[in-house]
């Protein structure tokens, strides 16, 4: 069961590998890997959060929200991107056995997409963000960027 606090692991200062296909929508392109950091900050007693991602690489930041509604015991992620200045449709989801999946619905290069979102490998110290899209409503997915984030050394958690 998903929980206000399933996000507490991510408080804090992070490290960035970013891994992303060269084309989103294309299963033979290929993938650009550069670094980053990312500072998640709690909100509302925990059941809501905002981190901010730099991506020097892309010369860009993004910014997440997700907030807890304690009714239907999901989230929703909220990502905003400093390259359009828009937020995008959100995701919604939440936390079974130690991993997120959210799930949404957008539109990249003209088609409309379906969108997961993957929360795994999460220790005190480490965490695995993924992203797919879907062309044909869900049946297939292709990953097209993954974050893996680590604590900087001697950087408590949270």
């Amino acid at each position: 069961m998903s929980s206000a606090h399933d996000f507490d692991f991510f408080h804090g200062d992070w490290e960035v590998l970013h891994r992303r296909r060269t084309d989103f929508l294309d299963p033979d392109s290929g993938w650009d890997e550069f670094s980053g950091t990312s500072r998640c900050r709690p909100l509302f007693d925990g059941t809501a959060n905002l981190d901010e991602i730099d991506m020097p690489h892309l010369s860009a930041k993004g910014a997440t929200l997700r907030l807890f509604d304690p009714e239907t015991e999901r989230w929703s992620l909220n990502w905003a991107s400093s390259i359009t200045g828009t937020l995008f449709p959100p995701v919604f989801g939440r936390f079974e056995s130690g991993r997120g999946r959210f799930y949404g619905d957008d539109t990249h290069d003209g088609k409309d997409v379906r969108v997961r979102f993957v929360w795994s490998g999460i220790s005190p110290t480490t965490a695995r963000w993924e992203q797919a899209f879907s062309v044909d409503g869900g049946e297939t997915w292709l990953t097209n960027w993954t974050m893996d984030f680590t604590r900087p050394s001697g950087t408590p958690a949270g």
